[in-house]
């Protein structure tokens, strides 16, 4: 039986030629770059995640892992403690200890690349609570690793876990892990929300003639994307409130722009889906690419002034940091 092949939203194409790489090899000979930036680290506070039950936080662990609680919920995306990628060593010590991580409830993997699924490490944070929820067509292959809790979407697709509704939203990249397994599983990423019952219940001494409710603010991990058409529809389908989105491995452009936003495009796309806060990730933990953490940095800088977009709504995180995120008032629509 043919396996199934996935696609890009529109059949855009990641393919690359051995000609192409080529290019790309010969091109870094000739490149001179300043490397000596490394994401600080901030001791994280581990008697605050170890204790908080009902505030969202988001922790950078390094890369697209984050630790996240979420309405009672612990959750890490993409988990990787590895010290190197095949001969790409790790720039700075993981924000959090894996040791340190307090017991989880879920595991989001974007797409099975080895710098977003991670099987070490995914062994080290997994009990028998925990739940992983995966893109379709990544099922079996988690199971037959021996995780027996996995949870399995498709694009636009969603799922409850503990009161918090997960979607999986599309995103424009590729996978393999072997020769023969290119594309055989999807890729995207995910949008949290308080489940609508929750909603609608919560703040039960407020005013009855106030619709608002005090409600966590919706979350989207975007995984890892080159710009495309999707994020305008996400920001369309959902309501955003922080956006978790990559900013790095873009060098050489030619080569990386179907798959890699660069620090413009991020900006771009975290307008596109409306989001009030975007956390940059993506960046300075592993040399995938040409360029650096200060330049990625430097380059979102300007085109955050060239766009008029506030400071303050991005949140540059060190290794180790929590954002902890104050709840608001939103307005509730009653069913």
């Amino acid at each position: 039986m043919p396996k199934i092949r996935y696609n890009n939203i529109d059949n855009v194409s990641t393919d690359k030629t051995l000609k192409q790489f080529k290019q790309w090899r010969d091109e870094r000979r000739n490149k001179k770059k300043d490397y000596s930036y490394v994401i600080p680290n901030l001791e994280p506070d581990l008697e605050y995640l170890h204790g908080n039950r009902h505030e969202t936080s988001v922790t950078w662990v390094g890369h697209a892992t984050f630790f996240i609680q979420y309405e009672g919920l612990n959750i890490v995306t993409d988990p990787i403690w590895a010290r190197r990628m095949a001969f790409t060593k790790r720039l700075g010590e993981p924000g959090l200890p894996i040791a340190e991580i307090p017991p989880l409830d879920i595991i989001l993997i974007s797409h099975s690349h080895y710098d977003h699924m991670h099987i070490a490490s995914i062994r080290k944070l997994y009990r028998t609570e925990t739940t992983i929820v995966v893109p379709v067509g990544l099922r079996r292959k988690m199971l037959s690793k021996g995780f027996r809790r996995v949870v399995e979407l498709k694009w636009w697709e969603s799922t409850t876990i503990g009161g918090v509704t997960i979607t999986f939203v599309p995103t424009q990249h590729w996978t393999r892990r072997t020769p023969f397994d290119t594309n055989t599983s999807h890729w995207g990423g995910f949008v949290l929300e308080p489940e609508l019952q929750q909603k609608e219940t919560r703040d039960e001494e407020a005013d009855s003639q106030d619709t608002s409710r005090v409600l966590p603010p919706n979350l989207y991990f975007a995984g890892d994307s080159g710009y495309f058409p999707g994020f305008k529809e996400i920001g369309n389908r959902f309501n955003i409130h922080i956006a978790l989105m990559p900013i790095g491995a873009y060098e050489p452009e030619w080569f990386m722009t179907s798959q890699h936003v660069n620090p413009e495009e991020a900006l771009q796309a975290f307008l596109d889906v409306k989001a009030e806060t975007m956390i940059p990730m993506h960046y300075g933990t592993f040399r995938l690419a040409d360029d650096t953490a200060q330049e990625a940095l430097e380059r979102m800088e300007l085109e955050r002034k060239r766009l008029g977009i506030g400071e303050e709504q991005i949140r540059i995180l060190k290794h180790g940091e929590t954002f902890k995120v104050q709840p608001e008032r939103r307005k509730v629509e009653s069913s």
